[in-house]
């Protein structure tokens, strides 16, 4: 999964906020107004996202409805996957992050892995 800008996570934020496909127009509307994005910056961080396979496009009328082709979740759980396999020891990572994990964190991983292990 390609890294994303500041921009273009804060127009995926956009998206994966919203309940359904949105055009340039909409995604620039629910941006924060201190942004002062032009509408033509949109459209070119909606271009490069569906370029980078992270959002499709479809034809609505002269211009584009948009979505994320990734959850939010399964964005972040391939950034870390990313680091894990750009690491010299991705135990040690991993390890280094099970001892600085909250209680909470560790329940739900501990969740995670047995149902992973009872669906093998």
């Amino acid at each position: 999964m390609p890294r994303l800008g500041k921009l273009e996570a804060a127009v995926m934020d956009v998206l994966w906020s919203a309940d359904g496909a949105l055009t340039v127009r909409d995604v620039l509307e629910k941006m924060p107004p201190q942004r002062n994005l032009a509408y033509t910056t949109v459209m070119t961080v909606l271009s490069n996202l569906h370029r980078k396979g992270m959002v499709v496009r479809e034809p609505a009328g002269r211009a584009y409805n948009y979505r994320p082709t990734v959850s939010r979740e399964g964005a972040a759980a391939a950034s870390l996957r990313e680091i894990l396999d750009a690491a010299d020891d991705p135990r040690s990572v991993l390890l280094y992050f099970a001892e600085t994990a909250s209680e909470e964190e560790s329940t739900v991983l501990r969740d995670g892995l047995a149902r992973r292990d009872s669906l093998s």
